[in-house]
């Protein structure tokens, strides 16, 4: 089993920034990659980045690419999504994921993960 915990999440205004960490532990070894979702109320969740272990190679959504930034800092085993620049349409509850399946070239389906956080609350005010 692996364990997420997200933490970082806040209030900020339009055109701040926050960073988000995903600590992750137990059996950790299988996994293939690792991405950040977000959902907001009434909307379906949606896969806004997400990073390779192997190569680290990163991926992420036209809404976010130029302001998001994900990272993994393979010895503390956790992730990161640095966000800047955000603005009210960003406001959501963001959820870290991993996956230890074989990469289907969906990083953005939450059907491609099979690990998850139990998510940190993002909020940005005008």
């Amino acid at each position: 089993q692996v364990q997420l915990v997200e933490s970082g999440g806040g209030s900020v205004q339009a055109g701040g920034s926050l960073r988000l960490s995903c600590a992750t532990s137990g059996y950790i070894y299988n996994n293939k990659y690792m991405g950040w979702f977000r959902q907001a109320p009434g909307k379906e969740r949606e896969g806004i980045a997400a990073i390779g272990i192997g190569f680290g190679t990163t991926y992420y959504a036209d809404s976010v690419k130029g302001r998001f930034t994900i990272s993994r800092d393979n010895a503390k085993n956790t992730l990161y999504l640095q966000m800047n620049s955000l603005n009210p349409e960003d406001t959501a509850r963001y959820y870290c994921a991993a996956s230890s399946y074989a990469y289907g070239g969906h990083w953005y389906a939450p059907a491609e993960y099979n690990y998850w956080g139990q998510g940190a609350q993002v909020t940005v005010s005008s």
